[in-house]
Formats: structure tokens, C-alpha cells, sequence
């Protein structure tokens, strides 16, 4: 491994690197964009119990946005609730709009990685045939050991870049997928909510501060 990186030259290294990048956020957003973690199921039904038993408080409301970002979604338009359906819905798509951009942290860094290290690739295989000309400029074709070391450059780094470019390009596209869903399903959860507050039109909530 340690000579075809050798003899890929230098610019595997920023290959690598995006390699390393890459890894770490496929890692670190299949953790983050976990349903469960997002969207638990209970979240909904719980802040109902709160309300039918008028135990909607600021604790709760402070428990509620700490636990999830569908709770504090939902805990945002509460804080607003008695203010009508137009303010409780300017307030949920306020918090939506922070809680989606944290769904989407490090995904544009994802589609940039898969963007250019296949140029990176390119790059790799005109320096590459670049030494290869010019070896044959200088010491003819009969210099089969310098010619050999321009084409290894050549093709080791478009393989290289295209090995990290088409893993990179998949999970991007996935984890774009899996985003649209999630927010399908908060707005789903928090149009519940609005619709059952604003239906009874009476909802109350005992000592309702900024969580």
C-alpha cells in the first residue's frame, strides 16, 4: 500500500485526505440522522399526556426541546400556542429551519469531496503522462523505468480519486434522501400538533419561560 501511495505521487496526499474527511462524516452523519434520534415516536403522544392532564410546564417544555429536535420543534410553537395558530406556526418553522440545517451539516462537504477528487485523479494522471513525454523528450522511449513511473502516476491517482469520489457520491445522495424524509416526518408531527391545539382552541400551560 505504502509504494502504490509512493508511487502515485504527491497528490495522493490531499486524495487521502478527503478519503479520511469523507469516512469520518459518513460515520458521524449515520449516527446523527437516526430516526430515532430525530423523530422518537413518543415525543407527540407524551406532549399530549402533558396537556390533557394540564401538566405542561416550563420543566417539561424545557425537558421536551433538550430531547430530541422534533421536541424542540414542537416546544417551540407550544411557547407561543395561546398566541394563535398563525404565531405557533411562525415559531415552528423557525426552530424547523435551525433543525434542518443541523440535518445537513457536513453534507455539502460530502458533495465536494466527491466532486473533486476525481479531479484531483485528473490532475494526477496529466502530471503523470506530462513525466512520461518528457522523459521520452529527454532520454528517448528506450528508458522503460522512467516511462513506467509517469504512467503509474497516471493511473494510480484516477483510480485513487474515483475510489473515494464514488463511495462519497453515494452516501451524499443518501443522506439527502434520508434529510427530505426526516423533515417530512417533523412536519408531519408538528401539523398534528397544530391541529389538535387549534381545534379546542384552549391549551394550558403553566409558567411557559424561554426553555
Amino acid at each position: 500500500m505504502v509504494e502504490i501511495i509512493k508511487a502515485g505521487g504527491w497528490l495522493m496526499l490531499p486524495i487521502i485526505l478527503c478519503s479520511i474527511v469523507a469516512i469520518a462524516i459518513i460515520i458521524e452523519r449515520f449516527w446523527t440522522l437516526s430516526a430515532a434520534r430525530i423523530a422518537p415516536r413518543y415525543t407527540l403522544g407524551q406532549v399530549w399526556t402533558w396537556i390533557k392532564n394540564n401538566e405542561l410546564d416550563a420543566a417539561h417544555l424545557r425537558e421536551l426541546k433538550l430531547a430530541s429536535p422534533l421536541g424542540q420543534i414542537l416546544a417551540a410553537g407550544l411557547v407561543n400556542a395561546r398566541h394563535g395558530r398563525a404565531t405557533m406556526t411562525v415559531s415552528i418553522e423557525q426552530a424547523a429551519s435551525q433543525v434542518v440545517h443541523d440535518l445537513e451539516r457536513y453534507l455539502n462537504t460530502l458533495g465536494t469531496i466527491a466532486a473533486i477528487t476525481p479531479l484531483l485523479g485528473l490532475l494526477g494522471t496529466v502530471l503523470g503522462m506530462i513525466e512520461v513525454f518528457t522523459q521520452i523528450m529527454v532520454r528517448g522511449s528506450g528508458n522503460t523505468e522512467a516511462l513506467a513511473g509517469g504512467i503509474s502516476q497516471a493511473l494510480i491517482t484516477t483510480a485513487a480519486g474515483l475510489s473515494v469520489a464514488i463511495p462519497a457520491y453515494m452516501f451524499h445522495r443518501m443522506f439527502m434522501r434520508r434529510v427530505d424524509s426526516l423533515v417530512l416526518n417533523l412536519e408531519q408531527e408538528s401539523i398534528k400538533l397544530v391541529d389538535a391545539l387549534h381545534s379546542d382552541r384552549r391549551v394550558q400551560v403553566k409558567e411557559i419561560g424561554t426553555p
